[in-house]
């Protein structure tokens, strides 16, 4: 149902140009994402340029409309989901390059860019983002940032937060933040910026960002093993950042459900490599020269077989090889499926507690449910896990949900983890923060929301719901409501 006034509507065509807004039967162009319900307000906006995003928000928040920004809506946790008397503001028009320099390893994109356009063009200057996700070919510089994206490689370079050198946002009252900073020492007052990233648009309006950007290494190599225990596969992570020649590009375990489903579905199978190991740990080094590389990888996979005979391993011999072993890790949507809708979860858990973490929490799934074997994966040398029941969100009731959350997310916060690693909290987790944060924490984002973003323009019911009479933080309790 669409409840947006015709002369709204009529204001946002003048702004933007009469192609440039999609409703109706125009919307069935548009791709809604994971989620359906991320065009759930049924009309979209694409503005191509900082300023007509700010005349589009002066122009939502003069008729009461609130503002709902997309950019790849490869989100999980429902932080796009949009409803009628709405507007989605979606940046895929934002999508030029503006700058990249060799010399300075930076670039300045406009949030629409994707990862992938992005990779791209710095490989041709020998040049990476630093960062890389499986949805690389639909995820935008933007969303990434206003989700704090992780991937892969947040062990060795960070997370998005510091990837980022300066951005450019639209507040909720149109006028625009900039700060386009190209350099890594800026100590100008408070760094705002960081006030945008991670805010999943309900702060501001992100529309350019300065990236830094890494040196790309000559070759890569890639072995996959198989091993016997989360330790090993932890102690296998060691030899890797210990590596003589090459330094560690990724380290990506894949528990035994999960890799069962992703090799069973692509037939992969090589000689003297069991599909029985509990995980294995897929291992990228980069550097100089392959062959190098790959005998530096030969070193480590003798030196796991003297601590655990039984470890398997392929070491991948070509681009094409490598894609394959690459291929088990990032098929996630092979889950969903076979499983539509299934929960995941995405936490972080301090290296020395992975073991027990997921000992505990996969026994403790089966007391629940003893069909549960849930596909566990992740970026274990930073020790952010994803955790997917195998079973269909149907399947799964209110009660048995908030049930799992309990086992996953219990004492997390005790022992130096976080119940949302990278995928943020958008509508899904709200509960979760409150639960799960310091009612302090809570306290002051809610002010920072209402100082903001009074009006609730901005993504409205996502990550914080705002409210009034915050004078202070001393008596928020962990009961306040969401």
């Amino acid at each position: 149902m669409d409840c947006l006034k015709p002369e709204f509507k009529a204001e946002i065509r003048r702004i933007v140009g009469d192609g440039n807004l999609k409703d109706g039967e125009a919307l069935s162009s548009v791709d809604h994402g994971v989620a359906p319900e991320n065009l759930g307000a049924g009309t979209v906006v694409f503005p191509r340029t900082t300023a007509e995003v700010a005349a589009v928000v002066e122009c939502c928040l003069a008729n009461g409309v609130p503002l709902v920004t997309h950019g790849g809506r490869t989100g999980l946790v429902g932080g796009a989901v949009s409803k009628p008397g709405e507007l989605v503001l979606s940046t895929a028009r934002l999508n030029r390059i503006l700058h990249i320099s060799p010399v300075e390893r930076v670039a300045v994109v406009e949030a629409g860019v994707t990862l992938q356009a992005l990779q791209e063009t710095a490989s041709e200057y020998r040049l990476e983002t630093g960062i890389d996700l499986p949805s690389r070919g639909s995820a935008t510089i933007g969303g990434m940032a206003s989700t704090n994206a992780g991937g892969i490689a947040a062990f060795r370079y960070g997370v998005m937060r510091h990837r980022i050198l300066g951005l450019e946002a639209v507040l909720a009252d149109g006028s625009v933040y900039s700060d386009l900073t190209r350099v890594v020492k800026n100590a100008a007052g408070y760094d705002l910026k960081h006030l945008f990233v991670g805010a999943e648009g309900t702060l501001g309006i992100i529309t350019r960002i300065a990236v830094k950007l890494e040196p790309q290494p000559l070759a890569t190599a890639t072995v996959l093993f198989g091993l016997p225990s989360v330790d090993a596969a932890l102690e296998t992570v060691r030899r890797g950042l210990d590596a003589q020649y090459g330094h560690l590009r990724a380290a990506e375990a894949i528990w035994n459900a999960y890799f069962r489903l992703t090799s069973g579905h692509h037939r992969w199978s090589v000689p003297d490599y069991s599909a029985d190991h509990p995980i294995n740990l897929l291992v990228s080094l980069g550097g100089p020269e392959e062959g190098v590389l790959q005998a530096e990888l030969g070193r480590i996979y003798e030196g796991v077989i003297e601590d655990h005979p039984d470890a398997s391993a392929v070491i991948a011999s070509s681009v094409a090889q490598e894609a394959d072993l690459w291929r088990l890790r990032e098929d996630t949507d092979l889950i969903y499926r076979k499983h539509p809708g299934a929960p995941s979860y995405d936490v972080s858990v301090p290296l020395s507690e992975v073991e027990t973490y997921v000992a505990r929490s996969v026994a403790s799934l089966k007391q629940l449910d003893s069909a549960f074997d849930p596909y566990v994966f992740g970026h274990l040398a930073d020790g952010n896990l994803h955790i997917v029941l195998n079973a269909a969100g149907s399947e799964v009731s209110g009660e048995k949900a908030r049930a799992v959350e309990e086992v996953l997310y219990r004492d997390i916060a005790a022992i130096g983890g976080s119940f949302s690693a990278e995928h943020g909290i958008g509508l899904k987790r709200m509960g979760s923060l409150l639960v799960n944060s310091d009612p302090v924490k809570i306290c002051l984002m809610r002010r920072i929301k209402n100082t903001l973003d009074a009006a609730t323009l901005l993504n409205p019911g996502k990550v914080v719901r705002a409210g009034a009479g915050f004078a202070g933080c001393s008596e928020v309790g962990a009961a306040d409501p969401i």
